[in-house]
């Protein structure tokens, strides 16, 4: 799997963001990697979609959960499709917001 430079960089925000920073909201990614519209938001997400499919192939937590929408605190529905697709995230909706606060947990703690 070929990673884009616009997923390396989040990669290395996600891993380096002061841990009193996290959780970022998308448009707090697209700012610090500096991205000028059109289309930021779905740029950001282009990446953090990519990243989630490295970490299921390593074995490692999500580093995206990391990432939020500023509406309600919890990454975007896409999050949660990819993670159930990725067979992470159990299917039943009822269950998800479980599992996303112990792949928050999860990707915290591998950064340490």
């Amino acid at each position: 799997m070929t990673t884009t430079p616009l997923t390396e960089a989040v990669r290395r925000l996600l891993e380096n963001a002061p841990k009193s920073a996290l959780p970022l909201t998308y448009q707090q990614v697209a700012e610090a990697l500096g991205l000028a519209p059109p289309r930021t938001i779905a740029r950001v997400t282009g990446a953090l979609e990519e990243l989630m499919r490295e970490d299921a192939e390593s074995g490692r937590p999500f580093l995206a959960a990391l990432v939020v929408s500023r509406r309600d605190g919890v990454p975007g529905h896409g999050f949660f499709e990819l993670a159930r697709a990725l067979s992470r995230f159990p299917d039943d909706p009822t269950r998800q917001r479980d599992a996303y606060h112990r792949e928050f947990a999860r990707a915290l703690a591998a950064r340490d």
